[in-house]
């Protein structure tokens, strides 16, 4: 059977389409724009029908959670769907070496992608896992809002203060209910709990970083390796080079989740003094005169690797562990 590819680039409202049709005599991307929503999704269905496409190859960029919703719905309705990192497509601009950046040509320059590279395809996180991440991205929502409000009880006059005051104590008893739906779910999951007890055994992650790394890295065995996984939370080293110079200092690519970036930063911190492991490898890094900041982003990394490890076999953490130097 022949088929079918969908190029989609998403934004917060919309989304641009560009579906090529195998077999048709007109060889040219039909293109469209639809509502970031149910309607256009369902709209979207009936028009690849109509265009004689009932099957397609849907790729889109991994973008926030834009994407999630259109993605799920065309898993649904049987169509193979791939989320690609924003890494790879840049590198296949570079190889094509385009220039033009708008929403029609991003959806026409993914669905070129897909037929090109026909990348593997994306399943949806476990309904148990969705609803982890729904709840702490709730709780993240919920402790940012402390935050503002505390801030203008900073500046705001006393007839402000206590009504400001009052949303603080409201937004506080949220993030307590918040926090005991986190742990009663993952009580009644032994799958997720079992997980979770394997990352909190390594030194430096805790429950709640633990509970992170479980809602957004929903597909651990799709990774062949703990590098692979770096990779996706943009936690691999960059050099900035110019023909056989280095331009500067290695960083971090962050191309990738910046969740798990955010949420590895203060266990790094951590795991630096208390984890044995990451402990002497920093020292090891120090000692050579790396810079502070590289060598917490080292061992962020690190501490994804050791993640990845207790999780791929199933056995807590173990401090006689020799981890690579890479």
């Amino acid at each position: 059977m022949s088929q079918s590819y969908l190029g989609i680039d998403i934004s917060k409202s919309k989304f641009h389409v560009a579906l090529y049709v195998q077999g048709k005599a007109k060889n040219k991307p039909k293109l469209k724009v639809l509502k970031n929503d149910v309607s256009g999704f369902e709209q979207l269905q009936q028009w690849l029908k109509q265009q004689g496409a009932s099957t397609v190859h849907a790729c889109l960029e991994a973008t926030s959670t834009y994407g999630e919703g259109v993605a799920e719905f065309l898993h649904e309705q049987g169509h193979t769907v791939s989320i690609i990192n924003l890494a790879r497509i840049k590198g296949f601009v570079m190889s094509e070496l385009l220039r033009t950046k708008t929403d029609k040509a991003d959806a026409q320059l993914i669905l070129r992608f897909c037929m090109a590279l026909q990348p593997e395809p994306w399943h949806p996180a476990a309904p148990e896992v969705k609803q982890l991440q729904m709840l702490l991205r709730r709780l993240e929502a919920l402790q940012q809002m402390v935050v503002q409000e505390r801030n203008r009880l900073e500046t705001a006059t006393p007839k402000l203060r206590k009504s400001i005051q009052a949303h603080i104590d409201y937004l506080e008893q949220d993030i307590e209910s918040i926090k005991q739906q986190i742990k009663d779910h993952f009580n009644q999951h032994s799958g997720l709990k079992q997980q979770r007890d394997l990352l909190v055994s390594i030194p430096g992650i805790g429950e709640h970083t633990a509970a992170i790394l479980l809602s957004e890295i929903v597909h651990w065995s799709l990774f062949d390796s703990p590098r692979q996984l770096a990779a996706y939370a943009g936690l691999t080293p960059r050099e900035r080079t110019s023909g056989s110079s280095v331009q500067g200092k290695p960083c971090l690519s962050k191309v990738g989740n910046a969740r798990l970036r955010k949420a590895l930063y203060l266990p790094a911190m951590a795991a630096k003094r208390f984890n044995p492991l990451i402990a002497a490898f920093c020292e090891r890094l120090l000692a050579k005169g790396k810079a502070k900041k590289q060598v917490i982003g080292t061992a962020m990394r690190k501490l994804l690797h050791l993640a990845y490890g207790v999780l791929k076999s199933e056995c807590p953490f173990n401090p006689n562990f020799a981890i690579a130097e890479t």
